[in-house]
């Protein structure tokens, strides 16, 4: 069934990909239509997520936000569909990278730990591979379609990406250390983990959530450097790229300065154009469910 599935849909995606800009981003315009009109997918989500964390915004803007990110949301997940035809000439023409010599500099170093949020276009992130020196990885979720995810990571391969689990990672990051391959690890670190698994809670966008700390553990056992990657929409099609340094060596930080520092970064991204952040994950739904041996923190 899983072939069956991979064979019907693959041709599809394959002709959206090869779509010029104008014919591209008007099916986008189609897709927005059916996913927010009717479909209304996720919409309730949205604008509860919306009026949490900004409740000093009138209906007005909530809804411009809502519908602005909606369009976004669909340009993004056709633009993941892209990248199966994009070239390294054609994602560095629509995701630049403005100081990558912060990069190449700190790899010179150290193995680096690159964080950043669910904001623009996470999926061309991985398209910085193509400007450093260092092997690359990807922290990514494993697709349940054993035939697509063998795609996805022939794909990335493209950009000399090397796709690993969440559960591979620590593995790989050791083995590298030990065999002194230099090495750049990808991670997105904004998701909201299980409220009884939680190590650690904090205020993200003035909200006290449960929130993820194992790119800190990581970095801070294994003395990573930690950037941060801010990512923009310029225009439709087109991104750009900045690094903030949050360490250059995790063993210096202290607990929760790092996980910390990639919060308010983050929100300060999510503040300057929030129609850009992916409102359709229940990222708050753990509020107020902290427990009792988190009282003091």
């Amino acid at each position: 069934m899983q072939l069956l599935v991979f064979i019907l849909v693959y041709p599809f995606l394959w002709v959206i990909s090869i779509l010029p800009h104008r014919l591209f981003y008007g099916f986008s315009d189609i897709i927005f239509f059916i996913v927010y009109h009717i479909v209304r997918y996720r919409r309730k989500v949205v604008v509860n997520n919306l009026k949490l964390v900004f409740p000093q915004k009138d209906e007005k803007e909530i809804h411009r936000i809502e519908k602005a990110f909606y369009k976004h949301m669909c340009d993004m997940f056709l633009e993941m569909v892209k990248t199966m035809n994009l070239s390294k000439e054609d994602v560095k023409k629509k995701y630049h990278v403005t100081n990558i010599e912060l990069l190449r500099e700190l790899e010179k170093k150290r193995s680096i730990l690159i964080v950043c949020a669910h904001y623009a276009n996470w999926e061309w992130n991985v398209s910085i591979n193509n400007y450093i020196n260092a092997k690359g990885y990807g922290v990514y979720q494993k697709i349940g379609n054993h035939y697509f995810d063998n795609f996805i990571k022939k794909v990335r391969a493209r950009w000399n990406t090397t796709l690993i689990t969440q559960q591979q990672t620590v593995k790989t990051v050791v083995r590298n250390l030990r065999e002194e391959v230099p090495s750049v690890y990808g991670m997105v670190s904004d998701q909201s983990p299980q409220a009884h698994k939680a190590q650690y809670w904090a205020e993200f966008m003035g909200i006290k959530v449960p929130v993820f700390n194992g790119a800190e553990t990581m970095a801070r056992k294994l003395g990573l450097a930690v950037v941060f990657l801010k990512v923009s929409k310029v225009k439709r099609g087109y991104y750009q790229a900045e690094f903030t340094t949050i360490t250059e060596d995790g063993k210096e930080t202290q607990e929760n300065e790092i996980t910390d520092t990639f919060l308010r970064l983050t929100e300060q991204q999510i503040k300057e154009r929030p129609e850009y952040y992916l409102w359709t994950h229940r990222r708050w739904k753990h509020r107020n469910k902290k427990p009792a041996h988190f009282a003091k923190t």
